[in-house]
């Protein structure tokens, strides 16, 4: 729990803060750092991008495709036909999107020399031609039913491909534009429609983030707060907050190419001895739900029967007997994990969960980009880590298929099955009743083969001052952002 006297120290500093300007202070655990959205790979720096970079079509929270800057024909089970809607946004600099936008956009993540984590999800495309000013052809090396849900990525003009530092100098046509990066590694946007700034301040420590919120110095806080930070600051005055259902899925990775935990006997060993429901009830608050699978059973492509991993410190201690590990010769494996506080208060909860059957962990912690090098180049054994943004089952390619090892995909942890690739690249192709039976398949061999420690998915909760018309969305993204308003500027 976090030391009362943190929470002490909240109400000796909290008080009336100094005016700011008018923006909108939305405090975050992690500044986004990559705002490209063709090469952007960790949660914050999509979930922003997904603000600059408008989409040719949006999923809605069902994970079906919705026309936004284009609408889509089918021409034949291997053509596409993109037509650019007349309305569209110009780019910031004034520029209308243009087919060759959308052209070099695509054909920039398939050329492998970019290293796009995008790359594999979209490596069936054969061909992608301008026709006309407007119109685009996506041509398949096989059907695809569901191609149109895979067009989600933010179209870059083509003058800035390969010209311009884009990651760090975004110019995009989405509803927020960029203005300027802060001294913090934070960032200020500009919302297009009545030019409310906001500002994303990174703020690592999550009573430090409460203490912002208290004081006037940020407006908003999404996630990351320990459950006994949510319920003191719902008791304070002026601040609201507010749980909604959330699809973040959070798990226990393995290095599958390690010695140790390529031995499924450990690895099942491990999972026996986290005691999921304790950590959800004490650490979150009960704000989370036991998971079992990437994508929730109620997901079209969901699996509803998975069987639940086990809390069985017998049988943990039983399966490493079997694998040869005793008192005397103890298992001892690393664990990776960010500076962020309460994942850390995770990670010392597993640790003391896995010494309670005779496993020595090992915790390191890291600031985020090292975290986060580490794990995509495998320099890691075990790490904690999260899937955000999840609405459709490219994700299992995308995490899953052989050919998703980094930095192809986000197969971080070297997973290889010849049946898992082939159920997901025939699902690919069926239609929806099939494909949903073999991604249910995908899902229950990931199950049982124990790629993962599955841990829970984790409510969006948002606490915040003088906010109207926030809500985040179901996979915690940011959008609500293009239409929150501040109640009463002049009460920070």
């Amino acid at each position: 729990m976090v030391r009362w006297s943190a929470l002490g120290l909240i109400l000796l500093l909290t008080g009336c803060a100094a005016p700011r300007g008018d923006a909108i202070v939305f405090a975050v655990a992690n500044a986004p750092t990559v705002l490209d959205p063709r090469l952007a790979t960790d949660a914050a720096s999509e979930r922003v991008n997904a603000l600059l970079y408008a989409q040719l079509v949006t999923l809605d929270e069902a994970g079906q495709p919705q026309a936004a800057m284009a609408d889509l024909q089918m021409i034949t089970p291997t053509h596409y036909r993109v037509r650019l809607r007349p309305e569209r946004m110009p780019f910031w600099d004034g520029t209308m999107p243009s087919a060759k936008d959308v052209v070099e956009t695509y054909r920039s993540v398939l050329d492998p020399a970019n290293g796009s984590p995008h790359m594999a999800t979209l490596a069936h495309i054969a061909q992608v031609r301008a026709h006309g000013e407007d119109q685009v052809d996506f041509r398949l090396k096989r059907p695809d039913p569901r191609f149109p849900a895979r067009l989600t990525l933010g179209i870059v003009p083509a003058s800035a491909i390969g010209t311009r530092q884009i990651a760090r100098e975004p110019l995009g046509s989405g509803p927020l534009a960029f203005l300027r990066w802060r001294e913090d590694g934070g960032v200020v946007l500009r919302r297009r429609a009545d030019g409310q700034q906001i500002a994303f301040v990174p703020v690592s420590d999550p009573t430090m983030r409460a203490l912002k919120l208290l004081r006037g110095e940020a407006d908003l806080v999404q996630n990351d707060l320990p459950g006994e930070l949510y319920a003191f600051l719902a008791d304070q005055p002026g601040v609201e907050v507010r749980e909604y259902p959330g699809t973040t899925f959070t798990y226990i990775g393995f290095n599958l190419a390690d010695p140790v935990l390529s031995n499924e006997t450990v690895r099942a060993a491990i999972a026996h001895a986290i005691d999921r429901d304790a950590i959800i009830r004490h650490l979150f608050g009960g704000r989370a739900q036991v998971a079992e699978s990437v994508l929730r059973a109620e997901h079209w492509a969901g699996a509803d029967a998975l069987p639940p991993v086990r809390y069985d410190p017998a049988e943990a201690r039983r399966l490493l007997r079997d694998a040869g590990y005793s008192p005397e010769h103890p298992l001892q494996l690393g664990y990776k994990t960010s500076t962020d506080p309460f994942r850390q208060r995770i990670a010392h909860v597993v640790q003391s969960q896995l010494a309670e059957v005779g496993i020595q962990l090992k915790i390191s912690s890291y600031d985020w980009g090292t975290f986060f090098g580490d794990i995509k180049a495998g320099r890691f054994q075990m790490c904690s880590l999260a899937w955000v943004g999840v609405n459709t089952p490219d994700i299992l390619r995308y995490a899953f298929h052989s050919a998703s090892v980094p930095p192809g995909g986000a197969n971080r942890g070297r997973y290889r099955s010849a049946r898992v690739d082939a159920w997901i690249e025939s699902a690919e192709a069926a239609d929806l009743a099939e494909a949903a039976e073999l991604y249910a398949r995908v899902q229950n061999e990931v199950h049982g083969d124990l790629v993962y420690v599955p841990l829970w998915y984790e409510s969006n909760v948002v606490a915040s001052r003088g906010l109207d018309r926030y809500r985040p969305g179901r996979d915690g993204n940011y959008l609500a952002l293009t239409e929150v308003r501040q109640r009463n500027a002049a009460g920070h």
